[in-house]
């Protein structure tokens, strides 16, 4: 089976900035399981799954407009330093707080007495992104799949 709209696919998956070392990698842990044409992953990754069938080994570089996007100026913020609780902070972490929006990804750019400058653009934009993907599984997703919009169970990712 190709993959196509509304398959679930499992891989596994390196990435990393092009031009440097890996970032994150899959292979020594669960395959990644997504539900195709959902969102499940950035746009550019699963455009060259698509066609793809078990088996095929896939090498592309996404562009930041196809993965996290571009940098934009602005997207700094100082917020109270209470937000995190007793968390050690250091310039250039990567930390989640919750909002009312949900989980939302941000790096530390300077820790005052009790405020934090944070960067709210996600730490891969702007970046082109070099994936090897290794495809082990291709199905059609099930009805009730497709009505939620992401795969259950293990490694698979929920939106």
């Amino acid at each position: 089976m190709s993959i196509e709209k509304n398959s679930v696919v499992s891989f596994h998956y390196t990435v990393a900035e092009t031009g440097k070392e890996p970032l994150e990698s899959s292979k020594d842990g669960n395959a990644l399981t997504v539900l195709v044409g959902h969102g499940a992953i950035i746009p550019g990754l699963e455009e060259a799954l698509i066609g793809k069938q078990a088996g095929d080994k896939v090498e592309a570089t996404v562009s930041p407009d196809q993965a996290y996007g571009e940098r934009r100026d602005g997207m700094t913020q100082r917020i109270p330093k209470k937000l995190f609780k007793n968390a050690k902070l250091v310039n250039g972490q990567q930390v989640v707080l919750p909002t009312e929006m949900g989980p939302r990804a941000m790096t530390i750019l300077k820790v005052g007495m009790t405020t934090v400058d944070v960067d709210l653009n996600h730490p891969m934009a702007g970046k082109s992104l070099d994936f090897t993907v290794e495809i082990l599984d291709v199905r059609a997703a099930t009805e009730e799949e497709i009505a939620h919009g992401h795969v259950h169970g293990e490694g698979g990712v929920q939106h």
